[in-house]
């Protein structure tokens, strides 16, 4: 290597060395506890999944509206849409053996658009986008608490107009206004005694995100993004009746749930989506490659902490469901490279704990969000007359939590509850 070459290598690692530790602090500061993404996805539309999610200081499509919204300032006008087959495999053991879910498969849908806006800097974005959903359909039948039938749905929509500002050649600041839909059921009973949440419930709710992207220079950009907490109306359920087991009792030899009942009537009870923060750092330490980072915080324990259960309870008027979950924090690393004008290849990594412990697996048997370590890989093609194609493949490895015992009763099979994830999408896009 030539003695200039070998200056301006050194320079530019001079340069590239500080954000590098600045994001390796920001992503190694919750070690302790970090996750994929509790129930949100890793990445909204196919780049960012290919990405690992680690976009944030990285838009590479109208998608970046939900990240960071100051992205869209620094991309060409451009619509896209995004399916994604989701395939989630779950199974549990409330003591007599395992049960695997009875749904595995759904569909997860976005569009999104930028464009320069009426002024000079001025950029417009948005889209809608399906950026969150958990379930899971267990049914174990002649067990001797009787027929165990589980089941939960929680799906989640979200409306992202956005809007874009560029402070010169370096800087641009976002703003898009969050609007979201989510539809809510639950059913766990055993021996046909539990709480059931099933008639059709949805809320609707809204907040904020506000981001902005710094290019440092030509090598190096860092960006952010904090969105609030997006305030839920009511949730309604219209039900006959309700018992919510706090325990169990041996009667004539069988386990007998205890709790609190209801009657017939309406029951209400409000889940918000938590506030998060990301940050993160671009790198591009040659002209074809490109290297993300992003670590996220997201306040689970304030929305995920209780499910408070508003209702003709007897003797009260609500009762909580204490869920536990924890904050954490999301760390999120992505590579991209160009193999030719019109050939682009990602892989992705995404890294974490998850924010049940195993001493609340019991509150959280139908709610399993509990992967650990993700991979993605994915794929972009130009096509003739200003098209796109964006494929990409996700994979979360499998983890089990158990608390060691079912609900304090020796001598059956741990209670446990196991989950891994697999995912594929395609995206479509057009530049105009």
């Amino acid at each position: 290597m030539q003695i200039c070459e070998m200056f301006q290598l050194r320079k530019f690692w001079g340069r590239l060395l500080p954000w590098t530790v600045v994001t390796l602090v920001l992503l190694a500061g919750g070690a302790t506890s970090w996750a994929t993404n509790g129930y949100q996805f890793m990445g909204v539309g196919q780049c960012a999944m290919g990405m690992g999610g680690a976009v944030v200081a990285a838009p590479c499509d109208p998608m970046a509206a939900i990240s960071n919204p100051a992205g869209i300032a620094w991309l060409e006008s451009q619509t896209a849409f995004s399916g994604e087959i989701f395939n989630p495999l779950r199974s549990a053991n409330y003591g007599f053996g395992n049960v695997g879910s009875n749904t595995n498969v759904y569909v997860a849908p976005a569009l999104g658009w930028s464009a320069p806006a009426f002024k000079s800097n001025v950029y417009f974005g948005g889209g809608i986008y399906g950026t969150s959903g958990m379930g899971v359909n267990y049914l174990q039948q002649n067990t001797p608490m009787g027929t165990i039938q589980a089941y939960s749905s929680l799906n989640f929509m979200q409306m992202a107009p956005a809007v874009a500002y560029k402070l010169g050649d370096s800087l641009s600041v976002g703003l898009a206004l969050d609007g979201g839909a989510e539809q809510v059921s639950f059913n766990q009973t055993f021996g046909g005694q539990g709480f059931n949440l099933t008639s059709p419930s949805w809320a609707y709710g809204v907040g904020a995100t506000a981001g902005f992207i710094y290019k440092y220079n030509r090598k190096v950009t860092i960006g952010g993004a904090y969105k609030s907490e997006m305030l839920f109306t009511m949730l309604h359920w219209n039900e006959s009746s309700e018992f919510l087991p706090t325990g169990f009792q041996v009667v004539g030899g069988q386990m007998q749930p205890v709790g609190v009942a209801g009657g017939a009537g309406t029951y209400n009870s409000r889940l918000n989506y938590p506030q998060q923060l990301a940050v993160g750092a671009a790198f591009h330490p040659a002209k074809k490659l490109l290297v993300s980072t992003e670590g996220q915080w997201i306040n689970w324990h304030k929305t995920m902490g209780e499910f408070v259960v508003h209702g003709p309870w007897a003797g009260t008027s609500s009762v909580a469901l204490p869920l536990n979950w924890q904050n954490e924090w999301v760390g999120n690393l992505g590579v991209q490279y160009d193999s030719s004008k019109t050939m682009q290849w990602r892989t992705g990594f995404a890294y974490g704990g998850n924010p049940i412990k195993s001493a609340d697996v019991q509150a959280n048997m139908i709610m399993p969000a509990i992967v650990t370590t993700g991979i993605t890989f994915g794929a972009t093609q130009k096509l003739p007359m200003r098209w796109t194609l964006t494929e990409a493949l996700m994979h979360t490895f499998q983890n089990s939590i158990s608390d060691g015992t079912l609900l304090g009763i020796p001598g059956l099979a741990p209670l446990k509850s196991t989950m891994n994830e697999n995912s594929i999408g395609f995206q479509i896009g057009y530049y105009f």
